[in-house]
């Protein structure tokens, strides 16, 4: 099953629950879903990687405005938005952290060849490739980084 589709039978699921907050997070998924399923002109449909994708997009943005709610001491906000970002994040890859991240990024970039900082756009490439979906983009890059330094 695709994660469309399974994103869609928890829409229904949640409406026959009654999930007021799961289904509210669930449509607006779906909405960015179609919006991109129109957007490429084809058939419709959007295949999982790019589901990911903006599953990770609309993560981040619940996790930025929870960072600002809590600036502004709006717990109301940040609870909504915590509720969202997790239903958001049932929906995403697990997350790798840590030293199971950098042990995947150093395979990587001695996959890729990359020696020096002069390489750093060659390994970014093949890592963000090989972990989109799995690892911050920011965490990637920095572990990059103090490799090629030689760290």
């Amino acid at each position: 099953m695709s994660l469309t589709e399974r994103i869609n039978n928890d829409i229904k699921e949640a409406m026959k629950s009654g999930e007021k907050d799961k289904l509210m997070a669930l449509r607006d998924i779906k909405s960015k879903l179609l919006l991109e399923a129109t957007k490429e002109g084809g058939d419709g449909g959007v295949d999982d990687t790019r589901v990911i994708a903006i599953l990770n997009k609309l993560y981040k943005q619940r996790m930025e405005s929870i960072d600002i709610y809590k600036g502004q001491g709006r717990q109301d906000l940040i609870d909504e938005e915590t509720k969202q970002a997790n239903v958001i994040a049932a929906y995403l890859p697990e997350q790798l952290t840590g030293e199971k991240l950098e042990a995947e990024v150093r395979a990587i970039v001695a996959a890729s060849g990359a020696s020096g900082p002069n390489d750093m756009g060659k390994a970014m490439g093949a890592a963000n490739k090989a972990l989109a979906g799995k690892a911050d983009g920011k965490a990637i890059s920095e572990i990059v980084k103090k490799i090629l330094s030689g760290n």
